[in-house]
Parts: structure tokens; C-alpha cells; sequence
């Protein structure tokens, strides 16, 4: 008798691993949150806050919301970053939060 034939599959899994380096200390600008369609801004912020999680800007910076950012200037990429998006969308208005 001969022996069955043993076929042995193997799963491939590819984990992508980035590395944020979160904020710490004072902050030297305020940053618009990259948002998706639909998604409230304020309320993904307050999520993060809530839960110490990460967000990214439009810049790119990723950090772990945890101070007023009215108090800082804003980011200068994700301000022209945010006018280049008004430019082609209507309805946007000239601030991110209206």
C-alpha cells in the first residue's frame, strides 16, 4: 500500500509596519485632519482624543490629539493642501471647519 500524497499549503501574509513618531512636547502648529468623504473632522478628532489613537494631517504629520489646536497657526502645507482641495470642490468653505 502506498501512502497518500501530503499537500502542505502556506499562507503568505504581508504586514506593512510604519513607524509614528507621536508629538510630544509643545506643538509648533495646528494641523487639518485628513478626513473621508462624509466624515465629521471634529468628531474623528474627539474620537482620537478619547481613545489616544493616531490621525494623520493632509501634510502627512501623524500625532495622537491631545491639546487646543486654536491656539497654535496652522500648518502651512495643509493650509495650501486644503485651498488646492477648495479650488476643485464646491461647497467647501474657507476655513475646514465650516
Amino acid at each position: 500500500m502506498s501512502n497518500p500524497a501530503t499537500v502542505t499549503q502556506t499562507a503568505r501574509t504581508t504586514v506593512v509596519e510604519t513607524e509614528h513618531v507621536l508629538e510630544t512636547g509643545k506643538p509648533a502648529n495646528a494641523h487639518i485632519v485628513k478626513t473621508a468623504p462624509g466624515e465629521n473632522a471634529a468628531a474623528k478628532v474627539l474620537e482620537a482624543r478619547i481613545y489616544g489613537v493616531a490621525v494623520e494631517a493632509l501634510c502627512g504629520h501623524v500625532w495622537v490629539p491631545s491639546r487646543d489646536p486654536k491656539q497654535l497657526p496652522l500648518c502651512e502645507k495643509c493650509k495650501s493642501i486644503y485651498e488646492m482641495y477648495k479650488a476643485f470642490n464646491e461647497g467647501l468653505g474657507d476655513q475646514p471647519n465650516e
